[in-house]
């Protein structure tokens, strides 16, 4: 699953793809599929501390200002919505860029969907006001599907892993509350779908069986 994740990545082709692991068969893994991957650390709590100390290791001079983490269960992904990511940083006042989509019928009431409040105002980037897994809007805006893909401003990644775990971020166990109650902005590209993404052996088995239906398709 992590190679298709990390060939979708390097479809997006916004830059260099490397896969941040702290298990050495997922390291071994990526590298047999000719990609790069680097050993970190057990023990960090968030992917956001994980791809930071990665960073030190593959880009220690700073060459890029720009950072995208994206998580290894999302290899449907498309690399559109990956490109998409970095559409917010043109605004120089964005700290972090996310994406977000429309809820599906249901969703607004299931805590196990992140939903991010925004007002898009009919175009496709906004600020992001608040995140939360319930229903109740806890500041402006419309609730959307938030899709957990962050493209960070280097300068933003670092302050952020520096800062302690916020109350919201505890209360609600998301870590991009630590940014927002920390005052950091982060704004979301507005995407047509959220990737389906796999938290089960019954999800794992979809994911194969529609990324067979892809290649069979391209085969036609």
């Amino acid at each position: 699953m992590i190679v298709q994740v990390w060939r979708r990545a390097t479809e997006a082709a916004i830059g260099p793809v490397v896969v941040a692991a702290a298990d050495a068969a997922i390291v071994e893994a990526v590298t047999r599929a000719g990609g790069r991957a680097v050993a970190t650390r057990p023990g960090h709590l968030s992917g956001s501390d994980r791809i930071y100390e990665a960073l030190q290791t593959v880009d220690a001079r700073g060459a890029h200002d720009v950072v995208v983490n994206l998580q290894g269960d999302l290899p449907l992904i498309d690399p559109k919505a990956i490109r998409a990511a970095l559409t917010p940083l043109a605004d120089p006042a964005c700290d972090i860029a996310t994406l977000a989509a429309r809820l599906e019928p249901g969703e607004i009431d299931s805590r196990s969907v992140v939903k991010l409040w925004a007002d898009f105002r009919g175009g496709t980037v906004a600020r992001a006001l608040a995140f939360s897994r319930g229903a109740a809007p806890p500041a402006g805006g419309a609730a959307y599907h938030h899709i957990g893909l962050y493209a960070y401003r280097r300068a933003a990644l670092a302050r952020f892993v520096s800062l302690p775990p916020s109350a919201g971020e505890t209360r609600e166990n998301l870590e991009q509350l630590r940014a927002l109650d920390a005052g950091m902005r982060i704004d979301a590209a507005l995407v047509d779908a959220v990737p389906f993404g796999v938290d089960t052996p019954a999800d794992l088995e979809r994911a194969r069986a529609l990324m067979r239906m892809r290649t069979d398709s391209a085969r036609r």
